[in-house]
């Protein structure tokens, strides 16, 4: 007869089972970061860079710092910041995936992996997993914002002047919607003896970032020539009437919203992508 603590200890495992093991960082492309260890991402298949269109200098400035990350130079931090849909994301994926493509050319000076992180306490512990491992990382934080301030000075800590550095192979790329990260409350500044030094404080964490790239609303040509690209990669007709009207029945353009007609332009002509 089976053990009733056997029994519930099974039911528990099943319920519960234990996290993968960690996967190896030396081999895949893409990792995400989760109860402290390195969860390989399946599919990594950013956009081709050619295929983000009106951000040529960030494009560049990126690549650029990038490489010198994968070639074992200095390299800075970087914040992508800007209005929301503008290929920030897509931009640090698709630089990473195409330095990888350099990497598999016997005269690429490095390599390069991408590191998702949503849970910034867990950032001393990845630094110390890849500190020891002979890989440059991009550990990328998507989205930042902060309403606490102790979170934004903890991440400033990191960034510079805590007391162990971060390794060498290891830089952060951040996007966030807004160009200090943190939210600037007028009552906070009122109430402060002296309002400049409450506006300094919440600058001072996007300062700690070397390269600071701003992305900025489309204008309808660049809207359009966003969508062109698209149709003519997935072999789509279009209307420019019918994306201008796709636009602004969304209230916004973008990449984003560029993204979202071709996929119901292909829907409606009964097409996957």
């Amino acid at each position: 007869m089976t053990n009733p603590l056997d029994r519930i200890a099974a039911a528990l495992e099943r319920l519960s089972p234990p996290p993968p093991p960690p996967a190896d960082p030396h081999i895949h492309p893409a990792y995400t970061w989760r109860s402290e260890s390195l969860i390989t991402v399946r599919r990594f298949a950013p956009l081709a860079l050619d295929m983000l269109i009106g951000v040529d200098r960030q494009k560049a400035a990126l690549i650029a710092n990038l490489r010198h990350l994968a070639t074992g130079y200095a390299a800075q931090d970087v914040l992508l910041w800007g209005a929301r849909g503008t290929g920030k994301s897509a931009l640090v994926k698709s630089a990473v995936a195409a330095l990888q493509g350099e990497a598999r050319d016997v005269t690429s000076p490095g390599d390069l992996a991408l590191v998702e992180v949503s849970d910034l306490s867990g950032l001393p512990a990845l630094f110390d997993a890849l500190a020891r491992v002979d890989r440059a990382f991009v550990v990328f934080i998507d989205d930042l914002g902060f309403d606490v301030p102790a979170d934004a000075r903890a991440l400033r800590s990191i960034l510079e002047g805590g007391a162990e550095p971060r390794p060498a192979n290891v830089r952060l790329v951040v996007t966030a919607n807004r160009r200090h990260l943190a939210a600037r409350d007028i009552a906070e500044q009122e109430s402060a003896i002296n309002p400049r030094d409450s506006a300094d404080d919440h600058m001072a964490l996007a300062d700690r970032f070397g390269l600071s790239l701003g992305f900025h609303a489309l204008d309808q040509d660049g809207y359009l020539a966003i969508v062109a690209a698209y149709a003519r990669a997935n072999d789509l007709k279009f209307e420019t009437s019918d994306a201008i009207s796709w636009a602004t029945r969304r209230g916004s353009r973008s990449g984003r919203v560029a993204w979202q007609f071709i996929v119901d332009l292909a829907g409606r002509a009964g097409r996957p992508l």
